[in-house]
């Protein structure tokens, strides 16, 4: 695995926040409040890779902590140069 970015956890959060509003705004997705933060982080890399904005990760690499390293470094390059969670 790559190596662990700086306030990744909040990136992580950020990176959900972000993809999962806009699937809920796209009309595409419902979430209930059962499902799983596991669920929605998969659910958010694979949304992600459909529409192609991400690079998917070879077979072999599809797990969880690498999805969530994936969404981390994504939501990184999205956000504006002063947001809190790049400094």
């Amino acid at each position: 695995m790559a190596k662990k970015l700086k306030n990744e956890p909040g990136l992580l959060r950020e990176a959900l926040r972000v993809i999962m509003d806009d699937a809920v705004n796209r009309g595409i997705v419902e979430f209930e409040a059962t499902d799983s933060h596991n669920l929605k982080i998969e659910y958010a890399y694979r949304l992600l890779v459909h529409d192609k904005r991400i690079i998917p990760l070879p077979a072999n690499q599809v797990t969880l902590p690498n999805m969530k390293h994936r969404l981390a470094r994504w939501v990184l390059h999205e956000l504006p140069a002063t947001h809190a969670l790049r400094k």
